[in-house]
């Protein structure tokens, strides 16, 4: 089974931020998705496998569970048939631009009160 953005996505939506108790792509945490099919064998990839590269941000700098994500993300995308959470996903947390309620979806601003 070919790995796509959409399916990255969307196994995302099974990470449930603790605090708010709603997913991570709803709630605007993720930035960029990029999956890369490997050509050739390169370090620990193989050729063949896809690598995955998120782009991330918490609600704020300071988060107290910022320690967990990396873990929920990388336990939610090791789902995926034939990737190994270690070897072929890269987790970058970036906090440029800040997170605001405005990235998440108008459901869940809407659910939250943010509306």
């Amino acid at each position: 089974m070919a790995v796509s953005v959409k399916k990255v996505r969307d196994q995302l939506r099974e990470v449930i931020d603790p605090e708010l108790q709603v997913n991570i792509v709803d709630l605007g945490l993720i930035y960029k998705i990029k999956v890369k099919k490997e050509t050739r064998s390169a370090g620990s990839v193989q050729a063949g496998k896809s690598k995955i590269y998120i782009l991330m941000t918490l609600t704020t700098p300071g988060c107290p569970l910022a320690g967990m994500f990396d873990a929920l993300v990388k336990n939610a995308l090791g789902k995926i048939p034939g990737l190994d959470p270690e070897k072929d996903m890269e987790i970058n947390l970036t906090f440029d631009p800040p997170w605001t309620p405005k990235m998440m979806t108008e459901e869940i601003r809407a659910e939250l009160g943010f509306e």
